[in-house]
């Protein structure tokens, strides 16, 4: 299988148990999170069918249990997760978990995100149990170099236009694009790098046989069939829920490099990605618009706040993502005038030479306020550049090219 490699196999109970586990409970539960760091992913799936935990955790498993383990054995367990990752082989889906050589490991740093403030999709924030991943791109190779492009649903023809054309210029450099595959932003993000050959990624808060929204199947299936995978913490035949869309934006934020957002208002979903970037400290990149505009309300006020930085082009992203010292955008320039390859002196005395009335290089210095030497100096160098003419010792602006 493209996306695993190594120890993994659907027979490996400890790998089954992730499988499992990710069965029984919803993703980035911290106190699940928790106890398998401490006791292993069998262990955990061992106390947790014991009822040896938390009262919380012990009754967010009941509602399952009778669908995966009725009798509350763990080879009932085991046995459910194995016909998992059989229903998924026929499908095409591959299978990772932590115990696999492809797993993005970046993903680790998820455990630091928790905060106890009360609000559960701010709590459990840990790492994946498992994704589940459609197509041949090892997953980990593809979020080596990596940015995640997100936004609002619905986005303005600008924003659209800056999503795709960033996308596109990522994608031409080797970069992988993650998004939400989601319509607006997400979308427009997916098709720049499509056109561009590029890889890109769609992570879902569904099953990835059964990608969200359906108007969109065709652009999923451009992403399978170009390079790019489909991915999700949720196994095959999930259903999208309101709260899986927030949940998964940590991963979004966590396998990238930075994140980049185009368009967003005032409460947009893509804030929060970009707040999870911030506080995974990753570069939080924002693109400007229209300062009318109230789809770009958000990105205006998160440009305002600490911790991020203003983006306009492919090459100021990359200078932010990309290696310190190496990846750096050039220098932005105003178009080259011709009066550019003068000097400051040599500009103040052309502006002492007439059109038509020819002067001497007395009246020229008068004019421009410069002493008589130095417009004796200077003028035959003008001259000689073609600004300046010269007849019996008098000088004119030479007639426009």
């Amino acid at each position: 299988m493209s996306n695993v490699k190594g120890a993994g196999t659907n027979t490996d109970p400890d790998r089954l148990a992730f499988v499992a586990l990710a069965h029984l409970v919803e993703p980035g539960r911290r106190d699940l999170g928790v106890l398998v760091r401490q006791v292993g992913a069998t262990a955990a799936l061992e106390r947790l069918l014991a009822g040896e935990v938390d009262d919380n955790l012990r009754q967010i498993v009941e509602p399952r249990l009778v669908h995966i383990a009725p009798r509350g054995t763990v080879a009932e367990a085991l046995l459910h997760a194995a016909r998992a990752t059989v229903r998924a082989d026929r499908l095409g889906v591959d299978l990772l978990t932590p115990l696999d050589d492809g797993w993005p490991h970046q993903l680790r740093d998820l455990v630091r995100l928790s905060r106890d403030n009360g609000r559960i999709v701010d709590r459990d924030t840990d790492p994946p149990l498992c994704l589940w991943v459609r197509g041949a791109e090892p997953l980990a190779d593809a979020c080596d170099r990596s940015v995640s492009v997100i936004g609002a649903r619905a986005a303005t023809a600008y924003g659209e236009h800056m999503a795709s054309e960033l996308a596109y210029g990522l994608a031409q450099r080797g970069w992988t694009v993650v998004s939400g595959g989601a319509f607006g932003i997400d979308a427009a993000a997916h098709r720049g790098a499509l056109a561009a050959g590029g890889v890109t990624i769609a992570i879902l808060a569904c099953g990835v046989d059964r990608p969200y929204p359906l108007s969109l199947s065709g652009m999923f299936e451009r992403i399978v069939d170009g390079g790019g995978l489909l991915l999700s913490e949720w196994p095959p035949g999930s259903d999208p829920h309101r709260v899986r869309f927030l949940v998964r934006n940590r991963v979004i934020a966590a396998l990238t490099r930075g994140t980049v957002m185009v368009e967003a208002g005032k409460r947009s979903g893509a804030r929060f990605t970009l707040h999870r970037a911030i506080r995974l400290g990753r570069p939080a990149l924002v693109v400007p618009g229209p300062a009318t505009s109230e789809s770009s309300v958000g990105c205006h006020e998160e440009l305002r706040a600490e911790g991020t930085r203003l983006v306009a082009t492919v090459a100021d992203i990359v200078e932010e993502v990309g290696r310190i010292g190496l990846d750096l955008a050039d220098e932005v320039r105003a178009p080259e005038r011709t009066l550019d390859v003068l000097t400051g002196l040599q500009a103040q005395v052309l502006d002492g030479v007439r059109p038509r009335a020819a002067r001497t290089a007395e009246e020229v210095a008068a004019a421009a306020g410069v002493a008589i030497r130095d417009a004796r100096a200077t003028l035959p160098a003008l001259v000689d550049l073609g600004f300046v003419v010269c007849h019996d010792g008098r000088y004119r602006l030479a007639p426009a090219p």
